[in-house]
């Protein structure tokens, strides 16, 4: 992995935190690592704002959960940083999930959020 150790963990501090309001299917708590004006790209017609990433999570299924791996990062700019990661969607009672998720993360006066988010499924 190209990147640095600060870089990958602030990756891990947002994903954590995502990873947690994912279990949980708790899709305001999602949404909160998001910035207000977020592009958002699931497996469905994108949205831009946290109310777009709300209704996405609101949508999956009790039980669904996310296990990633950070595979890369890149920091663009002091307040920008880039991470690609592999994650694997659990659900009960039907096959994982695999995708790859690409992040823009941008840090704001009180912490780094969610800018960009972009899923892509694996053939």
């Amino acid at each position: 992995m190209t990147g640095t150790t600060d870089d990958e963990a602030v990756l891990r501090e947002v994903l954590d935190a995502w990873k947690a309001g994912v279990d949980a299917h708790e899709p305001e708590r999602v949404a909160a690592r998001f910035t207000e004006d977020a592009i958002f790209q699931g497996l469905h017609p994108y949205s831009v704002g946290r109310q777009g990433v709300v209704a996405y999570y609101a949508s999956q299924p009790l039980g669904m959960t996310a296990r990633y791996e950070i595979l890369e990062t890149r920091r663009l700019a002091d307040d920008l940083l880039l991470g690609y990661q592999s994650v694997v969607f659990a659900f009960s009672g039907r096959p994982p999930l695999n995708v790859s998720l690409g992040l823009l993360l941008k840090r704001l006066a009180d912490g780094w959020y969610i800018a960009h988010y972009q899923v892509s499924s694996l053939p």
